[in-house]
């Protein structure tokens, strides 16, 4: 009762009188919220990770006046995160209170276009995913729905009238081979199943049931749903009205062969009249995020033109709505373009972006000037210090999102371009009272080519003295992401355990270019192993740390790297290894993403080119490990499957190198997912490096 309690504790009530301003727009202050204790506070602990929350999809009313959000905790009852909601005024002066609370996980929220109403998410009783609407101004609220799936990508119509969204709609197949009857009260084994998709399982999903994802429109006021799109094909994303209501943007597949080109997609509007359909673009690739001008007369959305690369850095289009040739809008920005919005009096498109590891709120003007209306943006991936954060803008121009540091998670702020006022500090109360690690930027380049590499070190809270602390190298996922300086609660246990910790964004990783990004187009892993080593030498150079106490850890791309280190040099004490590729031949036919790695990561399939693949799998290289190593991954992981550590782990047990298999019961990739598992991860890391670790 307790975890669910503190969501309305006196602090999380009192904090937002204290609208607070951080300034210029790029503020990027590690303690933006106060600090107020008597006594020398204690380290973050492991307890204390099911006492974090943190704010998360902030959605500003259309006047800009209020910003309701997902205030998201950790419930120790249940070892799920929660998610209420929650709302405040945009000086932060008045109550700042909460709109629906419980465990019914609401979320999702989305204003009427006069901002009298709001759309929200919520489980019925049998635990389905429902559409519930609130008037503001009475309190009263709806079920809209009684569907058996979860609908996604609500949108309202401009006269609120209607609601769009996507949903996903089973396909009914004959069986694939007839049973014999069964008898009455027998107890038969399962019966089994059958799969002739290419994609047959999801991770986190599954096996997957055949079916679509298809449009459909709703009235406000309840009824029964319309559907819009038929036929064998995915449509992804939110529907987009055009201003007179009568025509629906999506980004869609309808390719005959979809399912083997599952990124060519292209922008369509369908007629709500008749559910007729017209492209409106028509290249190879991925277009997403339709937004229209004001006049209904442009269409903005995100692209590029497919090359088959490890990444590629999603542009700003612009096509006429009736019909022309579309136009880059940001021909020389080397960014990821993502989630584009045009302001309501058509002064501009607001869109996000990474640019070495911040994300920001950048706004491209009539003129093509780009300029920033937030940064710091983040702090909505607690695990580890990804980028991450999310956003919205009113039709005046001022852009709610989530503000997040290095040493607090993600809470509520409202920039409107010149200044940015804080509007909440959910973990004041906890944080203030603690010691936490500081986090400081490092550039070096790589010892390879000299390429700029950007990452961040971690102290030791309260460190003093000479003594140099052992240092964990921790390496990120993707490997197309990238790390900022965020807050990350797995980091500061291992700092708060007495260990320095580097991580960094290596060639690859987003945020930094496409040059960037191709450094490893088919050579991965490669010389990301240098970039990684030499911010280790650095570190080492400097005195700074122990360099007889060096260990590694790293998930899923940080667990390939991993793996890849200790075949390369016997310079760490122990390795702890998250769910990795370790054989990419079986990584490629075990993954549910494993084709797109045959056609992004190599030259070809692996029974055509078994050479490249051997060459880039740790395991190849296993008699060369002398490193004590640890693998851990979930059970249900279908991204980097179990069978990916066991022949690792099985191998070092064969070569008589130390070594230990842990795995994560009911956990798919992300392992870390639910909070006693984070805190297992860590504590199971922790263990393995304290086998290792020298007597201070």
């Amino acid at each position: 009762m307790v975890s669910s309690l503190r969501m309305f504790r006196l602090s999380s009530l009192l904090l937002p009188a204290i609208g607070f301003v951080l300034g210029a727009t790029g503020a990027t202050a590690q303690d933006a919220a106060p600090h107020a204790h008597h006594h020398a506070p204690s380290v973050f602990t492991a307890d204390d990770v099911f006492e974090l929350e943190y704010a998360d999809d902030p959605q500003i009313s259309p006047d800009g006046s209020q910003v309701v959000y997902v205030r998201r905790y950790f419930d120790s009852h249940s070892d799920r995160v929660r998610s209420n909601l929650w709302i405040v005024d945009r000086d932060g002066q008045q109550a700042h209170r909460p709109l629906l609370t419980g465990l019914s996980n609401f979320g999702a929220p989305r204003w009427s276009p006069d901002g009298t109403r709001i759309l929200y998410t919520a489980s019925d009783e049998a635990g389905r995913g429902q559409l519930f609407l609130r008037w503001m101004d009475t309190g009263q609220t709806a079920m809209l729905t009684r569907f058996e799936r979860t609908p996604g990508g609500v949108s309202w119509s401009p006269d609120g009238q209607q609601i769009a969204f996507t949903m996903f709609v089973p396909e009914s197949r004959p069986a694939f081979a007839k049973g014999a009857t069964k008898p009455d009260g027998a107890s038969w084994a399962p019966a089994p199943t059958s799969y002739e998709e290419l994609h047959y399982r999801s991770d986190g999903q599954g096996f997957l049931k055949p079916g679509f994802s298809h449009v459909f429109v709703l009235p406000a006021d309840g009824g029964t749903p319309r559907q819009l799109t038929q036929g064998p094909f995915q449509h992804r994303g939110t529907p987009v009205w055009t201003p007179d209501g009568e025509a629906l943007l999506i980004s869609a597949n309808r390719r005959e062969d979809a399912r083997h080109e599952t990124n060519d997609t292209e922008i369509y509007e369908i007629k709500l009249q008749d559910g007729t359909m017209r492209a409106l673009t028509d290249r190879y690739g991925p277009d997403r995020s339709p937004t229209l001008s004001p006049d209904g007369n442009w269409v903005a959305y995100t692209s590029y033109l497919d090359e088959n690369r490890a990444h590629q850095v999603n542009q700003l289009w612009v096509v006429p709505r009736e019909g022309g040739e579309a136009r880059l809008m940001l021909s020389d920005f080397d960014y990821d373009v993502e989630s584009p919005v045009w302001l309501a009096d058509g002064s501009g498109i607001c869109f996000a972006y990474d640019i070495e590891g911040d994300r920001r709120v950048g706004f491209l003007d009539r003129d093509g000037q780009v300029s920033d209306r937030a940064r710091s943006m983040g702090g909505t991936s607690l695990g580890r210090p990804y980028t991450s954060g999310n956003w919205s803008v009113s039709d005046t121009g001022d852009v709610a999102f989530t503000y997040a540091t290095a040493s607090q998670p993600a809470d509520l702020a409202l920039s409107n371009g010149h200044k940015t006022l804080l509007l909440t500090a959910l973990n004041a109360d906890l944080l203030g009272q603690r010691s936490m690690a500081k986090v400081t930027e490092l550039r070096w380049e790589s010892k390879h080519d000299g390429l700029p590499i950007h990452g961040w070190l971690v102290m030791p809270p309260g460190k003093s003295g000479d003594a140099k602390p052992p240092l964990i190298l921790e390496i990120h996922g993707g490997p197309a992401t990238a790390y900022g300086p965020w807050f990350s609660a797995e980091i500061q246990l291992f700092a708060a355990a007495g260990y320095a910790v580097l991580y960094c964004n290596p060639r690859g990783s987003t945020s930094y270019g496409q040059d960037f990004a191709d450094a490893i187009y088919q050579a991965y892993p490669g010389h990301d192993y240098d970039d990684l080593m030499s911010g280790v030498d650095l570190l080492v150079e400097q005195g700074t740390v122990d360099p007889e106490q060096l260990f590694v850890t790293g998930g899923s791309g940080g667990g390939l790297l991993s793996a890849w280190i200790v075949t390369q040099t016997d310079r760490f004490a122990a390795a702890a290894i998250a769910k990795p590729v370790i054989n990419w031949y079986s990584f490629a036919l075990t993954s549910d993403v494993g084709m797109g790695f045959m056609k992004r990561y190599f030259p070809g399939a692996p029974w055509d080119h078994a050479e490249d693949y051997l060459a880039r799998s740790p395991i190849h290289f296993v008699d060369q490990v002398t490193t004590p190593s640890m693998l851990i991954t979930g059970e249900v992981d279908w991204r980097t499957p179990m069978s990916e550590s066991e022949q690792f782990y099985q191998a070092l047990k064969a070569l008589d190198v130390d070594a230990a298999l842990v795995r994560i019961p009911e956990a798919s990739h992300g392992i870390a997912a639910r909070p006693s598992h984070l805190i297992a991860k860590v504590n199971h890391i922790l263990a393995w490096f304290e086998r290792y670790r020298k007597e201070a």
